[in-house]
Protein backbone atom coordinates (compact mmCIF):
# COMPACT_ATOMS: atom_id res chain seq x y z
CA UNK A 1 0.00 0.00 0.00
CA UNK A 2 1.18 3.52 -0.51
CA UNK A 3 2.23 5.17 2.72
CA UNK A 4 -0.08 8.47 3.13
CA UNK A 5 -1.39 7.73 0.08
CA UNK A 6 -3.97 11.00 0.14
CA UNK A 7 -0.89 13.16 0.45
CA UNK A 8 1.36 11.48 -1.82
CA UNK A 9 -1.08 12.35 -4.54
CA UNK A 10 -1.73 15.72 -3.33
CA UNK A 11 2.17 16.08 -3.45
CA UNK A 12 1.94 14.48 -7.26
CA UNK A 13 -0.63 17.40 -8.27
CA UNK A 14 1.71 20.12 -6.62
CA UNK A 15 4.62 18.98 -7.82
CA UNK A 16 3.42 18.60 -11.70
CA UNK A 17 1.80 22.54 -11.01
CA UNK A 18 -1.50 21.90 -11.10
CA UNK A 19 -4.35 22.99 -9.63
CA UNK A 20 -7.42 20.45 -9.83
CA UNK A 21 -9.06 21.79 -12.94
CA UNK A 22 -12.15 20.38 -14.23
CA UNK A 23 -11.65 18.35 -17.57
CA UNK A 24 -13.97 19.09 -20.37
CA UNK A 25 -15.22 15.25 -21.25
CA UNK A 26 -18.17 14.06 -19.05
CA UNK A 27 -17.36 11.70 -15.92
CA UNK A 28 -16.55 7.96 -16.31
CA UNK A 29 -16.63 5.09 -13.32
CA UNK A 30 -13.17 4.83 -11.93
CA UNK A 31 -10.88 2.52 -12.36
CA UNK A 32 -8.84 0.86 -9.70
CA UNK A 33 -5.51 -0.45 -10.07
CA UNK A 34 -3.11 -2.36 -7.62
CA UNK A 35 -0.09 -1.17 -6.12
CA UNK A 36 3.07 -3.47 -7.08
CA UNK A 37 6.13 -3.70 -5.48
CA UNK A 38 9.26 -3.96 -7.11
CA UNK A 39 10.94 -6.47 -5.44
CA UNK A 40 15.19 -5.21 -4.42
CA UNK A 41 13.62 -1.72 -5.05
CA UNK A 42 12.59 1.87 -3.99
CA UNK A 43 10.04 1.82 -6.49
CA UNK A 44 6.34 1.11 -6.88
CA UNK A 45 4.30 1.08 -9.36
CA UNK A 46 0.94 1.61 -10.08
CA UNK A 47 -0.03 -0.51 -13.15
CA UNK A 48 -3.77 0.79 -14.61
CA UNK A 49 -6.21 -1.95 -16.17
CA UNK A 50 -6.73 -1.59 -19.56
CA UNK A 51 -10.68 -0.89 -19.32
CA UNK A 52 -9.10 2.37 -17.75
CA UNK A 53 -8.44 3.27 -21.97
CA UNK A 54 -12.20 4.27 -21.60
CA UNK A 55 -11.27 7.81 -19.67
CA UNK A 56 -8.73 8.44 -22.41
CA UNK A 57 -10.78 10.53 -25.04
CA UNK A 58 -11.09 14.31 -24.27
CA UNK A 59 -9.10 13.98 -21.22
CA UNK A 60 -5.77 16.18 -20.60
CA UNK A 61 -5.48 15.22 -16.68
CA UNK A 62 -6.02 12.13 -14.57
CA UNK A 63 -7.63 11.79 -11.09
CA UNK A 64 -6.54 9.36 -8.30
CA UNK A 65 -8.14 8.81 -4.64
CA UNK A 66 -7.21 5.90 -2.55
CA UNK A 67 -9.86 4.58 -0.41
CA UNK A 68 -9.84 2.90 2.92
CA UNK A 69 -8.26 -0.36 1.93
CA UNK A 70 -5.57 1.10 -0.27
CA UNK A 71 -6.94 0.30 -3.58
CA UNK A 72 -6.44 3.38 -5.77
CA UNK A 73 -8.84 4.96 -8.35
CA UNK A 74 -9.02 6.49 -11.27
CA UNK A 75 -10.78 8.92 -13.25
CA UNK A 76 -10.61 11.51 -16.15
CA UNK A 77 -12.35 14.61 -14.08
CA UNK A 78 -13.05 15.41 -10.50
CA UNK A 79 -17.04 15.23 -10.77
CA UNK A 80 -16.58 13.13 -7.64
CA UNK A 81 -14.61 15.45 -4.77
CA UNK A 82 -12.67 12.28 -3.31
CA UNK A 83 -10.87 12.65 -6.67
CA UNK A 84 -7.71 15.01 -6.97
CA UNK A 85 -5.68 15.60 -9.61
CA UNK A 86 -2.91 13.58 -10.03
CA UNK A 87 -1.38 14.13 -13.92
CA UNK A 88 -1.68 16.46 -16.15
CA UNK A 89 -0.76 14.33 -18.88
CA UNK A 90 -1.11 11.00 -18.95
CA UNK A 91 1.89 8.93 -19.31
CA UNK A 92 4.68 7.97 -16.96
CA UNK A 93 5.70 10.45 -14.12
CA UNK A 94 8.66 10.14 -11.48
CA UNK A 95 7.89 11.28 -8.34
CA UNK A 96 10.69 13.70 -7.25
CA UNK A 97 10.70 12.53 -3.49
CA UNK A 98 13.26 9.96 -1.88
CA UNK A 99 11.07 7.46 -3.38
CA UNK A 100 10.31 6.75 -7.16
CA UNK A 101 6.96 6.25 -7.35
CA UNK A 102 5.58 5.82 -11.03
CA UNK A 103 2.51 5.60 -12.91
CA UNK A 104 1.69 3.60 -16.09
CA UNK A 105 -1.28 4.54 -17.66
CA UNK A 106 -2.17 2.06 -20.40
CA UNK A 107 -2.98 4.78 -23.18
CA UNK A 108 -0.08 6.68 -22.39
CA UNK A 109 2.21 4.40 -24.86
CA UNK A 110 0.22 4.05 -27.57
CA UNK A 111 0.03 8.20 -28.12
CA UNK A 112 3.58 8.16 -27.50
CA UNK A 113 3.79 5.97 -30.40
CA UNK A 114 1.25 7.96 -32.48
CA UNK A 115 3.10 11.42 -31.26
CA UNK A 116 6.55 9.60 -32.56
CA UNK A 117 4.62 8.33 -36.38
CA UNK A 118 3.05 12.30 -36.57
CA UNK A 119 6.20 13.51 -35.45
CA UNK A 120 8.60 11.21 -38.38
CA UNK A 121 5.68 11.78 -40.84
CA UNK A 122 6.31 15.52 -40.40
CA UNK A 123 10.09 15.19 -40.84
CA UNK A 124 9.71 12.69 -43.93
CA UNK A 125 7.54 15.07 -45.68
CA UNK A 126 10.13 18.10 -45.16
CA UNK A 127 13.08 16.33 -45.87
CA UNK A 128 11.56 14.81 -49.43
CA UNK A 129 13.39 17.03 -51.67
CA UNK A 130 17.20 15.50 -50.02
CA UNK A 131 19.04 12.95 -52.19
CA UNK A 132 18.40 9.72 -51.50
CA UNK A 133 15.15 10.33 -49.45
CA UNK A 134 13.21 7.11 -50.89
CA UNK A 135 15.84 4.64 -49.66
CA UNK A 136 16.34 6.73 -46.40
CA UNK A 137 12.58 6.89 -45.04
CA UNK A 138 12.42 2.85 -45.90
CA UNK A 139 15.34 2.35 -44.19
CA UNK A 140 14.29 4.39 -40.95
CA UNK A 141 11.07 2.84 -40.98
CA UNK A 142 11.53 -0.20 -40.98
CA UNK A 143 14.72 0.04 -38.37
CA UNK A 144 12.97 2.99 -36.28
CA UNK A 145 15.63 5.40 -36.57
CA UNK A 146 14.68 9.27 -36.69
CA UNK A 147 14.66 9.59 -40.95
CA UNK A 148 16.58 13.09 -39.78
CA UNK A 149 19.27 11.22 -38.14
CA UNK A 150 19.86 8.84 -40.87
CA UNK A 151 20.05 12.07 -43.34
CA UNK A 152 22.63 13.61 -40.71
CA UNK A 153 24.90 10.51 -41.11
CA UNK A 154 24.92 10.47 -44.34
CA UNK A 155 25.62 14.50 -44.84
CA UNK A 156 28.59 14.26 -42.33
CA UNK A 157 30.34 11.07 -43.57
CA UNK A 158 29.98 11.04 -47.34
CA UNK A 159 28.31 14.13 -48.11
CA UNK A 160 26.03 12.13 -50.18
CA UNK A 161 28.46 10.75 -52.49
CA UNK A 162 27.49 7.09 -52.92
CA UNK A 163 31.32 6.32 -54.72
CA UNK A 164 32.80 7.74 -51.66
CA UNK A 165 35.55 5.66 -50.02
CA UNK A 166 37.81 6.65 -47.16
CA UNK A 167 41.09 5.98 -46.38
CA UNK A 168 40.44 3.11 -43.73
CA UNK A 169 38.26 1.64 -46.75
CA UNK A 170 34.60 2.73 -45.62
CA UNK A 171 32.43 2.66 -48.74
CA UNK A 172 29.80 4.89 -49.89
CA UNK A 173 26.79 7.28 -48.28
CA UNK A 174 27.16 5.49 -44.99
CA UNK A 175 30.35 5.03 -45.04
CA UNK A 176 30.24 1.24 -43.91
CA UNK A 177 33.16 -1.01 -43.46
CA UNK A 178 32.95 -3.99 -45.77
CA UNK A 179 32.85 -6.13 -42.18
CA UNK A 180 29.88 -3.88 -41.11
CA UNK A 181 28.46 -4.66 -44.35
CA UNK A 182 28.90 -8.59 -44.16
CA UNK A 183 27.61 -8.65 -40.71
CA UNK A 184 24.37 -6.99 -42.10
CA UNK A 185 24.15 -9.15 -45.19
CA UNK A 186 25.89 -6.97 -47.62
CA UNK A 187 29.21 -7.49 -49.90
CA UNK A 188 31.48 -5.32 -50.16
CA UNK A 189 30.94 -4.71 -53.71
CA UNK A 190 27.10 -4.09 -52.95
CA UNK A 191 28.15 -1.33 -50.61
CA UNK A 192 28.35 0.84 -53.22
CA UNK A 193 24.60 0.57 -54.24
CA UNK A 194 22.87 3.24 -52.32
CA UNK A 195 19.76 1.30 -51.22
CA UNK A 196 21.59 -1.74 -49.96
CA UNK A 197 24.35 0.81 -48.31
CA UNK A 198 21.77 3.00 -46.27
CA UNK A 199 19.57 0.00 -45.22
CA UNK A 200 23.40 -1.97 -43.53
CA UNK A 201 24.39 1.56 -42.00
CA UNK A 202 20.91 2.38 -40.79
CA UNK A 203 20.80 -1.03 -39.58
CA UNK A 204 23.92 -0.47 -37.67
CA UNK A 205 22.89 2.55 -36.10
CA UNK A 206 19.76 0.90 -34.88
CA UNK A 207 21.17 -1.62 -33.03
CA UNK A 208 23.94 1.06 -31.65
CA UNK A 209 21.20 2.88 -30.60
CA UNK A 210 19.47 0.04 -28.56
CA UNK A 211 22.84 -1.11 -27.26
CA UNK A 212 23.57 2.43 -25.80
CA UNK A 213 19.76 2.25 -24.24
CA UNK A 214 18.73 5.04 -26.92
CA UNK A 215 21.85 7.64 -26.24
CA UNK A 216 22.19 9.36 -29.64
CA UNK A 217 26.08 10.69 -28.66
CA UNK A 218 27.36 7.10 -27.69
CA UNK A 219 25.36 5.32 -30.99
CA UNK A 220 27.31 8.06 -33.25
CA UNK A 221 30.95 7.68 -31.32
CA UNK A 222 29.86 3.85 -31.90
CA UNK A 223 29.42 4.29 -35.92
CA UNK A 224 32.17 6.32 -35.78
CA UNK A 225 34.97 4.31 -33.73
CA UNK A 226 33.08 1.03 -33.27
CA UNK A 227 31.15 0.12 -30.36
CA UNK A 228 33.98 -1.74 -28.78
CA UNK A 229 35.84 1.27 -28.46
CA UNK A 230 32.60 3.24 -26.19
CA UNK A 231 32.63 -0.17 -24.28
CA UNK A 232 36.26 0.07 -23.55
CA UNK A 233 36.06 3.45 -22.59
CA UNK A 234 33.62 2.88 -20.01
CA UNK A 235 30.64 3.87 -22.16
CA UNK A 236 32.00 7.56 -22.77
CA UNK A 237 32.76 8.71 -26.27
CA UNK A 238 36.80 7.47 -26.89
CA UNK A 239 39.24 10.14 -26.56
CA UNK A 240 40.12 10.11 -30.39
CA UNK A 241 40.43 13.32 -32.52
CA UNK A 242 37.95 11.83 -35.58
CA UNK A 243 35.53 10.55 -33.16
CA UNK A 244 35.44 13.52 -30.82
CA UNK A 245 34.59 15.83 -33.45
CA UNK A 246 32.38 13.71 -35.81
CA UNK A 247 29.51 13.72 -33.28
CA UNK A 248 29.13 16.99 -32.36
CA UNK A 249 29.15 17.57 -36.40
CA UNK A 250 26.29 14.98 -37.04
CA UNK A 251 24.45 16.00 -34.13
CA UNK A 252 24.29 19.50 -35.52
CA UNK A 253 23.12 18.39 -39.10
CA UNK A 254 20.53 16.23 -37.40
CA UNK A 255 19.65 19.46 -35.22
CA UNK A 256 19.13 21.35 -38.75
CA UNK A 257 17.56 18.73 -40.60
CA UNK A 258 14.67 18.40 -37.67
CA UNK A 259 14.36 22.14 -37.36
CA UNK A 260 12.98 22.32 -41.52
CA UNK A 261 10.31 20.46 -40.17
CA UNK A 262 9.12 21.99 -36.81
Amino acid sequence: MLPNALATLAAIAALAGASPLRAEAPAVDDVQAPVVEQPGSDRRTVEVPGSARAARSGATQVYAYVDESGQVHFAKDDSDPRFKLFLRDPGEYKFKGGRDYRVRLPWAEEEAKLRAAEEQARIDRALAALPFHQHVSAAARQFKVDIALVHAVIATESAYNPAAVSDKGAIGLMQVMPGTGVRYGVREKDLRDPARNIRAGTKYLADLLVMFEGDVELALAGYNAGEQAVERFGRTIPPFAETRAYVPRVLQNWRKLRSIAM
